[in-house]
């Protein structure tokens, strides 16, 4: 038991790795094609994983949940960009925002190819290995979709908040923003202290209900 635990601790940690340099990436790519070259001109265009590692969000806390057997999700340092660069601010914050959480998608997407694939050539030969193959895809399937929904949260500095930013009025935005300085300890609340009191975990029932529901569907076959 203990070594399949640390086995596929560590193929959640391994998927979990392109599934968030990828995401930042395409931040970075989606900024840059709308005119801004801030996270070029600060070494974050890149598939570099250390560039994107934030102490916390990208080793601690996803260690932390594989360890103690919650889904494996987690954040990098945000991809920098200045959205006076954009022709039209509030598009360029929508289209940098969903960029991250597209990304994960076209992954999840291809991790469900691949175990489809994976299904037309099982035999009586080969169906353990393929099944570790099916397994690791519907693992990276996960993670990347735990990721996509996970950054969807509306707390900056997750994705979220630039997407219903364009919702928002320039005051209310500005009000909005200012709560970034706080989401650390917010996300520490919902992950920690809201399951330790109310014996509830919003976090992961929401994930649950999103990604677990989603990844499911993708291989129903």
């Amino acid at each position: 038991m203990l070594g399949n635990i640390s086995i596929w601790t560590l193929i959640s940690i391994l998927c979990f790795i392109p599934a968030i340099v990828l995401h930042e990436f395409a931040h970075g790519f989606a900024a840059s094609k709308l005119g801004d070259p801030t996270a070029r001109n600060a070494g974050r265009l890149t598939i570099n994983p250390i560039k994107h590692i934030d102490p916390f969000g990208t080793v601690i806390l996803p260690l932390m949940l594989a360890l103690t057997g919650m889904p494996v999700f987690g954040y990098a340092k945000p991809v920098p960009y200045n959205p006076r660069y954009f022709k039209n601010i509030r598009r360029g914050e929508l289209i940098t925002g969903l960029a991250g959480p597209l990304a994960n998608l076209a992954m999840a997407l291809f991790g469900a190819l691949v175990g489809f694939i994976v299904t037309l050539f099982v035999t009586s030969g080969n169906a353990q290995v393929l099944s570790w193959v099916y397994s690791i895809a519907f693992y990276f399937s996960l993670i990347n979709l735990y990721l996509m929904f996970f950054n969807l949260i509306p707390i900056p500095p997750l994705d979220g908040s630039s997407i219903i930013a364009i919702f928002l009025s320039d005051k209310a935005m500005q009000r909005y923003y200012s709560i970034q300085a706080y989401s650390l300890p917010i996300l520490m609340v919902l992950l920690i202290i809201v399951p330790m009191v109310l014996q509830f975990d919003p976090i992961s029932w929401y994930l649950q209900h999103t990604a677990g529901w989603l990844a499911n569907l993708l291989f129903l076959y």
